[in-house]
């Protein structure tokens, strides 16, 4: 059973940074695609890719986070993180890490266990 723990949301004001971060435990994970996924209140309960990280530390961003948005992984530690800077209200979300993420055509698609996620609120 995978649990995943998101953490460091909070309220920020537009041009500022946070940093997520994300603990992962119980099944050995270190060789999936871990990655950030967010939720609005527009998108459903559909979640948008946001950035992903390979096992050897390769990344892809969503066109929204490129330049912007750094994504990292400790295998060692279970943790991966998402440094955001230069924030506009568009960010605001609530944010969700995942540590099964499957690519299908260039796509990246969640998988397995969702934590519950931290609220990111930019204001303008």
């Amino acid at each position: 059973q995978v649990r995943l723990v998101e953490s460091g949301g909070g309220l920020v004001q537009a041009g500022g940074s946070l940093r997520l971060s994300c603990t992962i435990s119980g099944k050995l994970l270190s060789h999936t695609i871990w990655g950030w996924f967010r939720q609005t209140p527009d998108l459903g309960n559909n979640r948008e890719f946001v950035a992903a990280v390979t096992p050897t530390g390769s990344t892809n961003y969503a066109d929204s986070a490129k330049g912007r948005f750094t994504i990292a992984r400790d295998n060692a530690e279970n943790a991966l993180y998402l440094q955001m800077s230069s924030l506009n209200p568009e960010d605001t979300a609530v944010y969700y890490c995942n540590a099964e993420v499957q690519v299908y055509k260039g796509a990246y698609y969640p998988a397995g266990t969702w934590g519950r996620g931290t609220q990111v609120t930019v204001s303008s």
